[in-house]
């Protein structure tokens, strides 16, 4: 059984791999990916919920502006995420609705590791594969 993500190495930024038995799995998976270069995960609680629903002219595309919706909803509310569930993926029209679970960032007891300027298009991969879906994604910080 393979991860849910795993961090490539990259010389000057960040990058992972992800993985999906569908669209939804992938997308998830790549947040995840994402929020552990942020913070731990397991130490954020999934006390609040927002919302999200997103349009792209491609897959490639809709993959970048959720990875970035959900740095900009950190960055916005100053917020820390532990995972973030995808209710919806149209691969057609290209349009994805879901939401980002976590809590407000908390000094004593959250630990940012970086902040992400801009997830990008650089080397970006999007591929089905055996099983299921793959993604690569690099991340500027």
């Amino acid at each position: 059984m393979r991860p849910a993500f795993e961090p490539l190495e990259h010389t000057a930024d960040l990058a992972l791999q992800a993985w999906g038995t569908d669209l939804a799995e992938l997308f998830q998976n790549a947040a995840l990916g994402m929020f552990h270069f942020v913070t731990d995960p397991a130490a954020v609680r999934e006390s609040r919920g927002r919302d999200i629903r997103l349009e792209a002219d491609d897959l490639e595309g809709l993959l970048v502006e959720w990875l970035s919706e959900l740095n900009f909803l950190h960055e916005q509310h100053d917020e820390l995420y532990a995972r973030a569930e995808v209710d919806s993926v149209d691969a057609e029209a290209c349009r994805l609705s879901g939401q980002a679970l976590g809590e407000s960032f908390e000094a004593g007891r959250h630990c940012v590791h970086t902040e992400i300027k801009a997830v990008t298009f650089h080397e970006l991969q999007l591929e089905r594969d055996e099983d299921g879906w793959r993604a690569q994604v690099i991340f500027d910080v």
